[in-house]
């Protein structure tokens, strides 16, 4: 019987190198294994914690459908859905908030990170907290459980979802018998955390993205922003740079091992970024024709996500009954 990859990143804003490597990637080259099916969705849903303008999500999830599909994801082989469009995660979500506890919410990295916000601030510890971000990680909890899923790519700093999500089935099972199969976290170790142009993780919240589409110049600029030291061209540069590691996820092993070299042969910080600028743009430009055509055929790409959402609706329907049925409603 073949195992369930899910993964779904939320349209809050333009995709970045850091979305593509951590989760993008990995979930679409595990998804070329047949040993798997592969669930692919936009969390609109979970976008509502920040995003609460009509334009501005349609906008977003327009371009992050197109993202995931210029960058292979192909709706003939695997399940690509719109969260929004699957109600039965919704009632999941309604049943799981019955059996989870608070305590395991005011534990939750962004609700932390907003109390500890607000008390270094002066202010009620839960002042601008809303019940969607408060609540998030059993929305996160019933994407996943509702599918059956065994496994769910994730960059390290969503392991915490991962891990509430088997606490969450695990309080199930116990009260109702095992219905919910426990997931698993998949990290590669290698990518967990993407480098931002100030070094600290690529994050839109640290203003320090390289959006994964921008075009040549952009990229050039972007890259050549990127914070080093100031070191002699002839001296040795640290192969744990952030500059080296950033080419490591486009290059191949043989280009890596030549850059490498030069990185310990001494090399100036303006040579390494233009190679990191002409490997980067390598990789991307096709991605980037690709994405650029789906932008302007939004029709085409609404077709291929209600396809998707009414197969998964499907698949969604037969376990929330035997959920139901679990729990003495259905």
């Amino acid at each position: 019987m073949r195992k369930t990859i899910l993964t779904g990143i939320k349209p809050t804003g333009t995709p970045h190198l850091g979305n593509y490597f951590a989760a993008i990637k990995p979930a679409l080259e595990m998804a070329k294994d047949e040993n798997f099916a592969s669930y692919f969705f936009l969390a609109d849903y979970h976008a509502l914690t920040t995003v609460q303008n009509a334009e501005e999500l349609k906008a977003n999830s327009l371009e992050l459908a197109s993202t995931w599909l210029a960058c292979g994801l192909d709706p003939s082989k695997v399940l690509f859905y719109k969260q929004s469009n699957i109600p039965e995660i919704f009632e999941l979500t309604c049943i799981l908030n019955n059996v989870t506890p608070k305590g395991l919410m005011n534990r939750a990295h962004a609700y932390k990170a907003m109390v500890e916000k607000n008390q270094e601030a002066g202010e009620d510890i839960d002042a601008n907290v809303n019940m969607g971000l408060y609540t998030y990680p059993i929305l996160m909890s019933a994407d996943i459980l509702l599918f059956g899923t065994d496994l769910v790519p994730v960059g390290l700093d969503q392991k915490q979802h991962i891990e509430i999500a088997r606490d969450i089935a695990n309080y199930f099972n116990n009260k109702f018998g095992k219905v919910l199969n426990v997931p698993e976290e998949k990290i590669s170790e290698k990518v967990a955390v993407i480098p931002g142009l100030d070094g600290r993780k690529m994050s839109k919240s640290y203003n320090n993205v390289i959006p994964l589409f921008c075009e040549e110049n952009k990229l050039k600029k972007l890259i050549n922003r990127i914070v080093t030291d100031s070191s002699d061209p002839s001296e040795p540069k640290p192969t744990d740079s952030f500059i080296f590691k950033l080419y490591e996820l486009f290059a191949n092993e043989q280009e890596i091992k030549e850059m490498k070299t030069r990185f310990e042969n001494g090399i100036g910080w303006g040579e390494a970024k233009k190679c990191l600028f002409e490997k980067a743009n390598e990789v991307i430009s096709p991605m980037r024709e690709k994405f650029n055509y789906f932008m302007s055929h939004p029709d085409e790409v609404n077709k291929i996500l209600n396809d998707g959402s009414a197969k998964a609706r499907e698949i969604a329907k037969a376990n929330l009954a035997k959920i139901k049925k679990a729990i003495g409603v259905n």
